[in-house]
């Protein structure tokens, strides 16, 4: 049974909405689950953006939520390996969405968005992996080559059905660049998706209000696979984007 007894029930309440919107009109290439034991972790799938070289690749990462959330914001990490300027080895992510702009009107949709505006936009000035951030500005294509095969090896997508069969879906380049550098390493998985979203709604309604009456109670609380055409361009990006 989920407990949730450091989440106010107010928290819990608001998030009820926000996942079940999540769940009904999902962000562009995100996928979201929640931890049936705690609902303070949310669990995403991010589809590796067209036209960069986390394209075809799927990255699983979660949001920890504090008990002051909205307040404070929450602490996002990249589960699946990834090469990247902003995500450091042990997964933790460096975005301004998540630290110094973060606002409590901010809801968990535009968190994920900014999070996947990373994969299309590094922001190498402000890297916590350094070599990821020094090779995106000295060398994009050997960037692009070491994040190709960092999806290759960890995020590849699963296998889909079709009506006349098994067919592999992947991207069959990036597969080989992978064998090629790893030769013997099989890509894994990604890990199942956590429960479904429409399936704790109601837990949820119902953990709040169980922690409602025992307040009443007791007065306690519970870039693309070619290198840029110009700095130009590039800095016109990241201009855009630093808004977010």
């Amino acid at each position: 049974m989920a407990t949730n007894e450091n989440l106010p029930p107010n928290v819990i309440k608001q998030l009820a909405r926000e996942l079940k919107n999540l769940d009904e009109t999902p962000p562009e290439g995100i996928k979201v689950g929640v931890n049936d034991d705690d609902f303070s972790v949310i669990y995403a799938d991010i589809e590796g953006p067209a036209g960069t070289p986390y394209e075809n690749g799927v990255f699983r990462m979660k949001l920890i939520l504090s008990r002051d959330f909205p307040q404070t914001p929450p602490k996002g990490y990249f589960l699946t390996k990834i090469f990247h300027p902003n995500i450091a080895t042990d997964g933790d992510i460096c975005v301004n969405a998540l630290k110094k702009d973060w606002n409590p009107s901010l809801g968990l949709r535009h968190v994920l968005i900014v999070i996947r505006c990373l994969l299309i936009e590094p922001f190498p000035e402000s890297a916590l992996n350094e070599q990821a951030g020094k090779m995106l500005l000295q060398n994009y294509d050997e960037y692009a080559r070491h994040a190709r095969l960092y999806t290759g090896i960890h995020a590849i997508k699963p296998k889909s059905k079709s009506r006349t069969g098994n067919v592999d879906h992947t991207n069959t380049t990036a597969v080989k660049c992978c064998m090629e550098q790893k030769n013997g390493v099989v890509p894994k998985m990604p890990m199942p998706l956590a429960p479904k979203i429409e399936n704790l709604l109601d837990q949820t309604a119902d953990v709040a209000s169980s922690i409602e009456g025992g307040l009443t109670a007791q007065k306690k609380d519970s870039g693309v696979s070619k290198a840029p055409a110009g700095k130009k361009k590039m800095d016109a990006r990241k201009k855009s984007l630093k808004r977010l």
